[in-house]
C-alpha cells in the first residue's frame, strides 16, 4: 500500500497546523541531529563487534599448549 500525493499533502497540512511554521525548521534540525547520532552509534557498535569477532578468531587460531595434570600435587586423588 503506497501513499499518494493527496495523503502526503494532508499529512503536511496537519503537521503545519499542529506545530506552526516557526517550529517545523527546529523539528527538522532535531530530526537530522538524531539521525546523525543514530548512524554514528550504529557504526561504533558495528566496529566494536567486528573487532571482538576478529579477536575471538585470532584466539581460536592459536595452537593450544598441552598441560599435563600433575597428580602428585592434586589432593583430590
Amino acid at each position: 500500500m503506497s501513499m499518494g500525493i493527496p495523503e502526503i499533502a494532508l499529512i503536511l497540512i496537519v503537521i503545519l497546523l499542529l506545530f506552526g511554521g516557526k517550529r517545523i525548521p527546529e523539528l527538522a534540525k532535531a530530526f537530522g541531529r538524531a539521525t546523525y547520532e543514530f548512524k554514528k552509534a550504529k557504526a561504533a557498535i558495528k566496529k566494536e563487534a567486528q573487532e571482538l569477532k576478529d579477536e575471538i578468531e585470532a584466539e581460536a587460531e592459536k595452537p593450544q599448549e598441552y598441560q599435563p595434570k600433575d597428580d602428585a600435587n592434586n589432593p583430590e586423588i
